[in-house]
């Protein structure tokens, strides 16, 4: 987006809360990466580690009573320096754990905030300028932007295609990328959903001389890490294995600007809204035994009921159910950025 006066050269100054979890700051980043289609942006990132022996509801109470000092909260309960923390113009956060360094950093410097995620029992929406959701429930509130979760990955840079071709059994992929997760929550993956889903890409590779990109993440478990190593030993199959033990996180813009179609574990969300962000077509997988919360499954199906991904039982996986599943499927086609960037302009218009 082009700027339109003078005002938009000076450099949008944000303080960015991270948390330690990729899921969570990755949201927060694709707010920040949204701001920067409409003004330079300078960024100053904070680590958020809290105390351990510093429980919620204290925090919480602290927020709310007369004597809340953010100096003190900062201190005492994150080992933040208050004096170090430069000024801003907005403060961005993801997560649980950045709700209350959120609020001492926005009263401490005066400026508006944004936050990513959800709110903690008992913390008011009028805390916040504007909180970022992908949640139904909340479209009705003045300070909430329902919207896709966001993502720093900018499709347009990786090289994707202005229009994504609908893939089925007519038109099978060349290339598809396999993101790999493992147990988390109610999410529990049996041996042998795994020694399917490595079968599964066996055989639609042989069937559609189709090759694999795969990438496994932190929750990864070594010995499942070690078949799909094992499996890709055979480039036939696995063209491409990204070893999360050894490359570490950031390396999904690799497997996205290569890919056609994206497949991954269910029991990730950000990295199935992030293939969906980048304007891939996306087919979910899910072993037998999971289940979500309320809000994740509202989530899951927005993404669905927008025709953005398709989710399937490991134990139904073959070549001819997964073809349906993608002729169902229509990518975003808007760059999903521009369109955040835009909606942000309008509710927050005394930033730009």
């Amino acid at each position: 987006m082009p700027f339109e006066t003078e005002q938009h050269v000076t450099p949008l100054k944000v303080i960015f809360l991270a948390d330690t979890r990729p899921g969570h700051y990755h949201l927060a980043q694709g707010v920040i990466a949204a701001l920067e289609r409409l003004r330079p942006v300078e960024v100053t990132r904070i680590e958020v580690q809290r105390k351990w022996i510093v429980p919620t509801r204290w925090l919480r109470a602290r927020i709310t009573a007369k004597s809340f000092f953010p100096p003190r909260m900062l201190r005492m309960a994150y080992r933040i320096d208050a004096e170090a923390i430069p000024e801003a113009d907005l403060v961005v956060s993801a997560g649980g754990e950045t709700h209350m360094p959120n609020l001492c950093v926005t009263r401490l410097l005066d400026v508006p905030n944004i936050f990513c995620g959800s709110l903690l029992r008992g913390l008011g929406p009028e805390n916040f300028s504007l909180i970022i959701s992908s949640y139904d429930r909340d479209a009705g509130s003045d300070r909430h932007l329902v919207v896709l979760k966001p993502s720093p990955i900018d499709p347009d840079m990786l090289g994707r295609p202005a229009t994504v071709p609908r893939y089925g059994p007519d038109k099978r992929p060349k290339v598809t990328g396999l993101l790999v997760g493992g147990n988390a929550g109610a999410f529990r993956y049996k041996r042998q959903e795994w020694e399917r889903l490595l079968s599964f890409m066996a055989e639609i590779s042989k069937a559609w001389g189709t090759r694999w990109l795969v990438s496994t993440s932190r929750r990864t478990p070594d010995a499942v890490a070690d078949r799909f190593a094992e499996l890709a030993k055979d480039d036939s199959v696995i063209s491409r294995f990204i070893d999360f033990r050894t490359a570490g996180p950031g390396t999904l813009p690799e497997i996205f600007a290569a890919a056609e179609v994206i497949v991954c574990t269910e029991d990730s969300s950000s990295m199935i809204s992030e293939a969906v962000s980048a304007r891939l077509p996306v087919v979910g997988v899910a072993p037998s035994a999971h289940r979500f919360t309320d809000e994740e499954k509202d989530y899951r199906n927005f993404l669905m009921e927008n025709g953005w991904c398709r989710v399937l039982p490991i134990a139904d996986l073959s070549p001819e159910v997964f073809a349906g599943a993608l002729f169902k499927i229509e990518p975003l086609q808007e760059n999903p950025l521009d369109a955040l960037a835009a909606k942000l302009q309008e509710r927050l218009p005394e930033l730009f």
